[in-house]
């Protein structure tokens, strides 16, 4: 038991020192998370990429970017890189859907997957908890009226994966999902092209 403890407190380590000193995180993916997104009807649920805080301030407006916690240069160079490793992967996307935040929408336009489209039950609920079940819903349904064939990229933000999934993710994460004829989602991998 100890000894295992040990064994991980490097890997922590690493990882809390790269939360507090900004440190990159290396590319990780199991070459079955990139098949399973090779698959028709394959969904990829991304966290924007890096946008440096937590939430958003005070006086944050829908419209109006100045108001937001916004990508800096490392996330937008993390976003690019992250359209660069589906396209490496050889992976058609149909959609690209993004939360109308402007981390996510920004995002979701770095990736040169193709033209995001705004789906509003992507949008954060960091500050409005109680929308959780209502918009995690509609995603789903969303979701289970696509055709089975198209791959989709849905850029939104860590809390609707949560409620979505179940996993926490780090920025520029993405989870591959299934939704099935029932509305349950099935994860099939996670991917993350560090910044």
């Amino acid at each position: 038991m100890f000894q295992r403890a040990f064994t991980l407190l490097p890997i922590l380590f690493l990882a809390l020192a790269g939360t507090i000193f900004g440190f990159s995180a290396p590319a990780s993916a199991s070459p079955q998370a990139w098949e399973a997104m090779r698959r028709p009807g394959a969904i990829a649920v991304m966290r924007h990429a890096y946008a440096p805080g937590t939430g958003d301030p005070d006086a944050f407006r829908l419209g109006d970017c100045s108001t937001q916690r916004n990508l800096n240069d490392e996330g937008r160079d993390q976003a690019r890189r992250i359209g660069e490793a589906f396209r490496q992967n050889g992976i058609e996307i149909h959609r690209v859907l993004t939360s109308q935040w402007c981390r996510s929408a920004e995002t979701a336009e770095l990736l040169g997957l193709g033209k995001p489209e705004p789906l509003p039950s992507l949008n954060s609920f960091f500050d409005a908890r109680g929308r959780r079940d209502e918009q995690t819903a509609a995603t789903v349904a969303f979701l289970r009226d696509q055709p089975a064939d198209r791959r989709l990229v849905l850029v939104t933000h860590q809390v609707n994966i949560s409620a979505l999934t179940g996993r926490g993710t780090a920025s520029g994460e993405f989870v591959i999902i299934d939704v099935t004829e029932d509305g349950t989602v099935e994860v099939l991998g996670e991917i993350l092209v560090g910044r």
